[in-house]
């Protein structure tokens, strides 16, 4: 009898320790909730009889050394780092939060400008954590926002979902709003287009003026412009970012001369012009006779009469005959009155410009008809001599 009452009292206390070590507890892992029934002591045997790892980083309440106790929840939470951006700083952070909703929230108190930063590969974007657990997020992309009904699809399936492509420069962050109404979202992914392009600059350079001296023109035709000036061109390149449409950023990628100035090149003689030969002295007239003779009548009744020899011909001095001009125009520039040879000489007689404006032309002598060039080669002429076409009047035996 003893011993069967013992035998009793061993099975009752048996019987009141199994009880006590069977427990039911609510584990949380990262929001997915499941009822565990075990008999595990601590949170730690708990953890490893689910096969639930931890580490530093991560979130284990009760702390993961507690005892464990039926009807109990266990919560864990594992910690991420995540690209963050605080008042356009750039830096990452390790979270526990269960998704960017709750992300956001703990971050706000670090600065007034909180943002998640997706990260980028290719055509792709992701976030180690979900936008939103159990609701829907904003989409703002192109001007346009949208509302993506799951926010815990992951960014990629909700960009595709919306129909929205990203390009490989693109931005994606997402961002909370404190002040959403009650029935509209509080987070939304932003996408934000990016373009880095080049841009050119440029800016004209001013060209010199050389003046160049010729001792085989005379220094009264006054200076000449045989080469005209060309401005040059300074170019500068800028890699410039724009960030949906807004300039960003701009860096200096080169700055140099694309086209070299061409200089004006002015050409002055320095050949002094020899002094006039006097004008000769005029010739004498020719003495004119008359003779009579008795008068004799023939049977015929005529009757003849002297008569004076005629006064040579006027050679080519002072004023010229009109003939002279044609030889000199044909010896000059083959008789055309619109001759405009690229030399800085003009017309049927070879003005410069300066000369032709000194006589009181307009414009250019080749511009002008064949009567005004004469007009005015004859003023020339008689003024400073046949010496202003040295080569011809040599030719044509004018002094």
């Amino acid at each position: 009898m003893v011993a069967g009452a013992t035998a009793v009292a061993l099975l009752a206390t048996g019987g009141v320790a199994y009880a006590s070590a069977h427990k039911t507890v609510e584990l949380d892992v990262d929001g997915e909730i499941t009822t565990v029934s075990t008999f595990a002591g601590s949170v730690d045997g708990l953890l490893e009889e689910q096969g639930v790892s931890v580490d530093d980083h991560d979130l284990v309440v009760p702390a993961s050394g507690a005892a464990l106790r039926g009807g109990s929840d266990v919560v864990v939470r594992y910690g991420r780092e995540v690209p963050v951006q605080i008042d356009g700083e750039d830096d990452s952070v390790w979270l526990t939060a269960l998704d960017a909703d709750e992300a956001l929230t703990t971050l706000s108190s670090r600065g007034s400008d909180v943002r998640l930063v997706a990260s980028r590969s290719g055509e792709r974007a992701s976030l180690p954590i979900r936008l939103e657990a159990d609701g829907p997020v904003n989409v703002v992309a192109d001007g346009e926002t949208k509302v993506a009904p799951d926010g815990s699809v992951g960014i990629d399936g909700i960009l595709d979902q919306q129909g929205v492509v990203l390009a490989d420069l693109d931005r994606v962050h997402v961002v909370r709003d404190d002040d959403a109404p009650a029935d509209e979202p509080d987070v939304s992914l932003v996408v934000q287009r990016v373009k880095v392009e080049d841009e050119k600059k440029t800016k004209k350079i001013d060209f010199e003026t050389v003046t160049k001296k010729d001792d085989s023109r005379y220094a009264d035709l006054g200076p000449v412009v045989t080469q005209e000036g060309k401005k040059g061109v300074h170019t500068t390149v800028y890699s410039v970012t724009t960030v949906d449409g807004e300039e960003e950023s701009r860096e200096k990628l080169s700055a140099k001369v694309t086209t070299k100035p061409v200089d004006k090149i002015v050409v002055e003689g320095t050949k002094a012009r020899p002094a006039p030969e006097p004008e000769p002295e005029p010739e004498p007239a020719p003495s004119t006779s008359s003779s009579s003779s008795d008068s004799s009548s023939d049977s015929s009744g005529s009757s003849s009469s002297g008569s004076s020899s005629p006064a040579p011909a006027p050679k080519a001095t002072g004023s010229a005959p009109a003939g002279v001009w044609a030889q000199l125009a044909q010896c000059e520039s083959g008789g055309n009155p619109a001759t405009n040879t690229g030399n800085g000489y003009y017309g049927l007689y070879q003005f410069s410009a300066q000369t032709w404006h000194a006589m009181g032309g307009s414009g250019l002598p080749s511009e002008n008809s064949a009567a005004e060039q004469t007009r005015l080669a004859k003023k020339l002429q008689a003024q400073s001599g046949w010496g202003q076409w040295p080569a011809c009047s040599a030719k044509l035996g004018l002094r």
